[in-house]
């Protein structure tokens, strides 16, 4: 379930799962589509690791070369950007959402003809049935 459907060009779902099943599902589903994992960060033990605390909330960073690098040739700032994360994070009442830039705020913010990465949204909102 989509929620606030834009909020500063972020894009949230709500999942179902926990952080660390809601990233899992979406590495295989993303793995399914020859999508290539740069690197997943667990925000969580990181700062645990520091003596801090919080919630649980994992990054994955994720793309594919053939499709960003044209795009960062043509816009070099874009490397902002991509690859693509994605946000898995708990709220203070238990809710687990995953959070991303929307690809209608990446085409505003750099001018696109159309709107990118449209067929990765797809990816995320079937990752999370």
């Amino acid at each position: 379930m989509k929620t606030d459907a834009v909020d500063y060009g972020i894009v949230s779902f709500k999942s179902k799962y926990s952080v660390t099943e809601t990233i899992d599902r979406l590495v295989m589903t993303l793995e399914s589509k020859d999508v290539k994992i740069f690197i997943r960060i667990d925000q969580k033990k990181e700062a645990e690791r520091d003596g801090l605390s919080m919630r649980p909330m994992e990054l994955l960073i994720f793309g594919d070369p053939k499709v960003g690098t044209p795009f960062m040739t043509e816009h070099p700032q874009m490397g902002i950007d991509l690859p693509l994360k994605v946000l898995a994070w708990e709220n203070s009442g238990g809710d687990v959402y995953l959070s991303y830039n929307s690809p209608a705020y990446i085409q505003q913010r750099y001018g696109l003809p159309v709107k990118p990465f449209e067929a990765v949204e797809r990816l995320i909102e079937q990752s999370l049935k």
